[in-house]
């Protein structure tokens, strides 16, 4: 009985600030909505850093008789010692994992392959004009610059150049999305708790004759209080399910699809997405309920 009455008094002030409920979805919807995409986009960023810490090189040019760089033309092209030396130094280095000397004919096999769709740079480039190096793998990202500045003043060195630097621009691009998507969304959840303590608020003031006899008849503060923190319980949990489908969506068609255009083998599995979802539906449950119970007891004494 009294559960039946719990459930219509819900229904009854839903009903009547039914306007009110639907602005309440939408906003909390789009809030988690955006919430949930930040987190994605976090743990996709994640994996991705820490798929390519492990994958990170640095190349070691060495000098030849066309590089054009001060140090080469007063020294000229690197020699045999100059080799042995360079590599003595990065195997002797306990951050260094792995060193593997490129000659010119497979240097250019590289770069060949790598620009294959540059078809004109290809063709104005000779062998010999892509200088013999080292491969260097590190154990750690971080480690990248100290091996380089202990190398850099080497003899017979070109240049060094590592692919920390392009990918730190790409992971900065993911991160101003991560925070600008979680920005927007703490905004909007923010707002969404003032609509749902102002719904409330309206809710209780049309209920406020039943509200107060029952308090006549002796019932619990709790028991009067009850129908009214549901009712945020429901919009948070209707926002959240409307979320989820905008969380689905974000995966398959924003997340999947940057993996495709960089070619990343990195996929967020279902099991990531289903805890997204989790997370986000508890916190606008969690919203809801604690901007109902605040409206109740600092402003309506009921």
């Amino acid at each position: 009985m009294r559960a039946q009455f719990v459930l219509s008094e819900i229904w009854i002030g839903l009903r009547r600030n039914l306007t009110m409920t639907i602005a309440v979805i939408i906003t909390v919807a789009i809030s988690l909505s955006l919430f949930g995409t930040g987190l994605l986009i976090n743990q996709q960023v994640n994996e991705m850093r820490r798929f390519w810490d492990e994958r990170i090189q640095m190349t070691v040019f060495l000098c030849t008789e066309s590089s054009t760089t001060s140090v080469c033309q007063e020294e000229g092209a690197a020699t045999d010692e100059d080799r042995q030396a360079i590599e003595d130094e990065l195997r002797s280095m306990p951050e260094v994992t792995d060193v593997r000397y490129v000659p010119l004919d497979e240097a250019y096999a590289d770069f060949e392959e790598r620009f294959a769709g540059d078809e004109a740079l290809v063709e104005a480039t000779e062998e010999g004009d892509i200088p013999d190096n080292f491969r260097v793998s590190v154990r750690d990202s971080g480690e990248v610059d100290g091996v380089s500045d202990r190398i850099a003043s080497m003899d017979g060195i070109d240049s060094i150049s590592d692919d920390q630097a392009v990918l730190d621009q790409f992971f900065e691009l993911l991160d101003g999305l991560k925070w600008g998507a979680l920005t927007v969304a703490f905004v909007q959840l923010a707002a969404a708790a003032l609509l749902i303590g102002n719904t409330i608020r309206l809710s209780a003031y049309s209920r406020r004759r039943e509200t107060g006899i029952m308090r006549l008849v002796g019932a619990s503060n709790f028991y009067i209080q009850l129908p009214f923190l549901l009712e945020g319980v429901v919009a948070g949990l209707l926002g959240g399910f409307i979320a989820s489908a905008f969380i689905v969506g974000a995966k398959f068609t924003l997340l999947d699809r940057v993996q495709s255009w960089f070619q990343f083998d990195i996929t967020l599995g279902l099991g990531s997405v289903f805890y997204v979802i989790g997370v986000t539906i508890i916190l606008g449950v969690l919203i809801c309920l604690v901007a109902s119970f605040i409206t109740l007891r600092r402003y309506l004494k009921v």
